[in-house]
């Protein structure tokens, strides 16, 4: 059940809107904001979907309706709303230092700190670390600090970049073409030209016969031939998520991603690990990567690094790219690339004080959840409308077909995305609706078991009711 509303939160939301009914919000927000990456037309005509307080894993909305955020807002409430220790952070630093520029050699007590604790966290030898304001502009730091490397260490040629199909990698200009959906790419001429993709390690779509050994070989080869056909010599990197997420949470194999690894470092290419999405616990571990035990190159986090409290990402680099960059550039020459609000001490003090929580007993708890929901979930898999079934920790996907033996697609005049995330937000709860019939759940590290069997009936009975319109 709802852990309640929070008095605190109401009580400030309506100084924030104290002019604003319901029936006014939803007007401003039709003539004014912008949502990302939505239909204008259809918002602007079905209206917005307004969030008031949270509360754990739980959030109300302008009605007064408590809804389960079976997607911990958007992959990255990982610890929950409403957590007084975050909270208390972040006023503190606030009301002492709100800002701090990084550029002009000046920094703040908190970013250093949490810079500090994160490398020692990170994997191997990723102990420089970058703070951008979140995933997309990590993931475009990452590029350009590539490119740097490249020019540092005397291979300017070497400029293409992979990736895979199904991948996410932002949405900003650059990143766009790295990630390969093809609603960022529409109208936007990308991808690049220096930006490629291959085939996903998609288990359940694989059009062999599916085994882990021949989705890894098939991978390997895929990525061996793109260096061969590039040229060895003009190959930057390789980028990937440890689980594709907005590309349908796809899990590939278990052995895939240190196969990856082991062929960028035999092909001199760099290895680019995305954890945007899979980094602090949303798999298990803090990062996706310790799970097969893999050092990238470089690594890009965001979401639960501040778990949606403030914006901020991060570029995790290898000692080896740091000096690099650093031996090969004149003295009193900058390297040029920054942002305003990096290292911002509100986020930092926000990530240093989410990172507490992480390590005192959060991710214990969410990998309990994680097993539960896995459980209930793959116990849900005879069900005639889902096709698969994949969990790693507390992300999950699930697949709808029409026809479970030959894993016929729903037709495509059924707008299934929008029915289930309508029939969802009716049944209080809150998941991703894919557009490609399948169903995206990230539940928040502080879940109890109880949530998770609620989560997971409430979703049951809406699949269940698709039944008699499924074709």
């Amino acid at each position: 059940m709802p852990l309640g509303h929070n008095p605190v939160l109401d009580d400030a939301t309506a100084g924030i809107a104290h002019d604003m009914n319901t029936e006014t919000l939803l007007r401003t927000d039709r003539d004014h904001l912008i949502h990302p990456v939505s239909s204008w037309k259809d918002h602007e005509a079905a209206g917005a979907r307004i969030l008031r307080s949270g509360k754990g894993a739980w959030v109300t909305d302008s009605e007064g309706r408590d809804l389960l955020d079976g997607f911990s807002g958007l992959w990255c409430v990982n610890v929950g709303y409403g957590c007084q220790s975050v909270v208390d952070a972040a006023t503190e630093q606030m009301s002492r230092l709100p800002y701090a520029t990084g550029y002009f050699g000046f920094a703040n007590e908190a970013a250093i700190a949490l810079a500090g604790r994160l490398a020692a966290k990170a994997p191997g030898d990723l102990n420089r670390v970058f703070f951008s304001q979140g995933g997309s502009d990590a993931v475009d730091s990452a590029l350009r600090f590539i490119r740097f490397y490249q020019h540092a260490r005397g291979t300017p040629q070497k400029r293409h970049v992979i990736g895979l199909s199904r991948g996410y990698h932002g949405s900003t200009y650059t990143g766009a073409g790295l990630t390969a959906l093809s609603v960022f790419h529409r109208d936007a001429d990308v991808p690049l030209a220096w930006q490629h993709h291959i085939p996903s390690p998609y288990p359940y779509r694989h059009a062999g016969d599916g085994q882990p050994e021949t989705i890894i070989a098939e991978s390997v080869a895929s990525l061996r031939r793109k260096v061969e056909e590039l040229g060895a010599d003009q190959v930057a990197a390789f980028f990937c998520e440890p689980i594709q997420g907005s590309g349908g949470v796809i899990v590939p194999p278990a052995g895939w991603l240190a196969a990856m690894r082991h062929t960028c470092t035999e092909l001199g290419i760099l290895f680019v690990a995305d954890e945007v999405i899979t980094g602090f616990g949303r798999t298990g571990p803090l990062f996706a990567c310790e799970t097969e035990q893999v050092v990238p190159d470089m690594m890009t986090v965001a979401k639960g690094l501040t778990a949606g409290y403030a914006p901020m990402g991060a570029v995790f680099m290898s000692d080896a790219i740091y000096t690099t960059i650093r031996d090969n550039t004149p003295a009193g020459v900058p390297i040029g690339h920054g942002m305003t609000y990096s290292a911002h001490p509100v986020s930092a003090a926000i990530g240093l004080a989410v990172l507490d929580l992480y390590e005192g007993g959060m991710l214990e708890n969410g990998r309990r959840a994680g097993a539960h929901l896995a459980e209930r979930l793959r116990a849900m898999a005879d069900h005639p409308l889902i096709g698969d079934v994949r969990v790693s920790g507390l992300l999950a996907g699930i697949e709808l077909v029409a026809d479970k033996a030959t894993k016929r697609k729903p037709a495509a005049d059924l707008q299934l995305a929008s029915t289930l995330s309508r029939a969802g937000y009716e049944a209080g709860i809150l998941f991703r609706a894919f557009g490609d019939d399948i169903i995206g759940l990230a539940p928040p590290l502080c879940c109890s078991t109880a949530e998770i069997d609620l989560l997971c009936d409430r979703l049951y009975r809406v699949i269940d009711d698709l039944r008699p319109t499924m074709r």
